[in-house]
């Protein structure tokens, strides 16, 4: 039997949040439903979510987002590795990253939270830190703006022009890391583009 998978996106609910920085991970797991033809549906974990499969035959993906707030998700995510039977190491977030600049992905399995209130709440919730991450850059805040006040921004029109290919390039990454293990991920997407 296929491997289960759960994918999140982390994000805050509601229109007011749905094209910030924050949100960029449940704007990958959108773009990875629509891959497959499939709608997020209401879920008793107090989350959206869609069942599918990574190919025929091949893994099957619980694509989530959380409808709680951001420094809440622990709760959602922690519910539906335990609906789905799904452990730690098939956990895969995919969230905004201060820390990595914007256009850049990057994978890892564990680590700290870095100040990311999201993944500190799942960290605990999941009580390990070793799951995979999806990390979607989206870089500092220019001058002395406040972090917080700045992933909770819009994208600046220039970025909204690249968001798309980022998102998708996100959502390859996940596909890859499920596919083929998290190295062939990072090789890919780690690597310099040409």
């Amino acid at each position: 039997m296929a491997e289960t998978w759960l994918v999140v996106g982390l994000g805050n609910p509601g229109v007011r949040y749905e094209s910030t920085r924050h949100n960029v991970g449940q704007m990958v797991i959108a773009e990875l439903a629509s891959r497959r033809g499939e709608t997020l549906r209401a879920h008793k974990a107090n989350a959206r979510v869609a069942e599918s499969w990574l190919r025929p035959g091949g893994a099957k993906l619980v694509l989530a987002t959380s409808n709680s707030y951001m420094n809440v998700s622990g709760g959602p995510v922690s519910q539906l590795a335990r609906f789905y039977d799904v452990p730690a190491d098939r956990v895969v977030l995919v969230h905004d990253e201060l820390d990595i600049p914007f256009d850049t992905i990057k994978l890892k399995t564990g680590g700290g939270h870095g100040g990311h209130n999201g993944i500190r709440d799942v960290a605990k919730a999941l009580g390990t830190p070793d799951f995979p991450r999806v990390r979607v850059g989206i870089g500092r805040p220019p001058g002395r703006q406040d972090p917080a006040d700045w992933v909770l921004d819009p994208f600046s029109s220039a970025e909204r022009a690249a968001l798309p290919v980022l998102v998708s390039e996100a959502a390859d990454a996940v596909e890859l890391l499920v596919g083929e293990g998290l190295l062939a991920a990072q090789q890919k997407h780690h690597a310099p583009r040409a």
